[in-house]
């Protein structure tokens, strides 16, 4: 069975009792005051309320980013109005997502379950290369010439079908459709936000210039 941790911080309708699905078992788990977290096995996902009694949720967000247990979770903001500069703002503190509030048990199970089979195709293949880029899926981890690049969920995917489609050029629309995000409000700019940590990281791990911007169409992972 594959265990998924849920964090909130703030309550919840319909409640936190666990929740079983095939091959998935998830549970519930409330913020402590102190924002300490819970002993959770199994991957991380946390829904952040913008605002909050003692915190922003911005300032949550960051933090999470910072902590090692936390730094790969997948974090989705949760906003109190639809309005492009609070999505922005979402992601630029570290947010993968985020959706329109209040959350309820229903609509959180929900974009766990459709991020689950998403996650089902993508590790039908396991190992993927381009030149000294290497993409393992099954363990989350990718690498230039061995040197591991220092990836967010996001843009680990975001890489991850850059490279089984080399030197081909993808429009936002289309990247926020391969990301299996269509299916949610997602500002198309979002992507420049993917695209811009994408390629800082790549640069960082010494890839070069590889991910290229093709002015008014969009984005191409050129080939070695």
């Amino acid at each position: 069975m594959r265990k998924i941790g849920i964090i909130l911080t703030s309550p919840i309708d319909g409640g936190t009792a666990p929740f079983m699905h095939e091959d998935i078992e998830v549970f519930f788990h409330m913020r402590s005051q102190d924002g300490s977290l819970p002993l959770i096995e199994g991957s991380i996902w946390v829904f952040i309320d913008w605002i909050l009694p003692d915190i922003s949720g911005l300032e949550v967000c960051r933090r999470l980013r910072c902590d090692p247990l936390t730094a790969q979770a997948h974090l989705t903001m949760i906003l109190d109005e639809d309005d492009v500069a609070l999505r922005r703002a979402a992601l630029t503190a570290g947010a993968d997502d985020y959706m329109m509030g209040p959350a309820s048990r229903n609509a959180i199970l929900d974009r766990v379950m459709a991020r689950r089979l998403v996650e089902r195709e993508v590790n039908a293949v396991q190992k993927l290369k381009l030149g000294e880029l290497s993409v393992d899926v099954a363990a989350f981890r990718a690498r230039v010439a061995g040197k591991p690049i220092d990836l967010m969920p996001n843009e680990f995917r975001l890489l991850r079908f850059l490279v089984e489609h080399p030197g081909r050029v993808f429009t936002r629309s289309q990247l926020i459709a391969a990301l299996g995000k269509d299916n949610a409000p997602v500002d198309e700019r979002t992507v420049d936000v993917w695209i811009g940590r994408l390629r800082r990281a790549l640069r960082s791990a010494g890839s070069g210039d590889m991910l290229r911007t093709v002015r008014a169409v969009g984005y191409v992972l050129d080939l070695p």
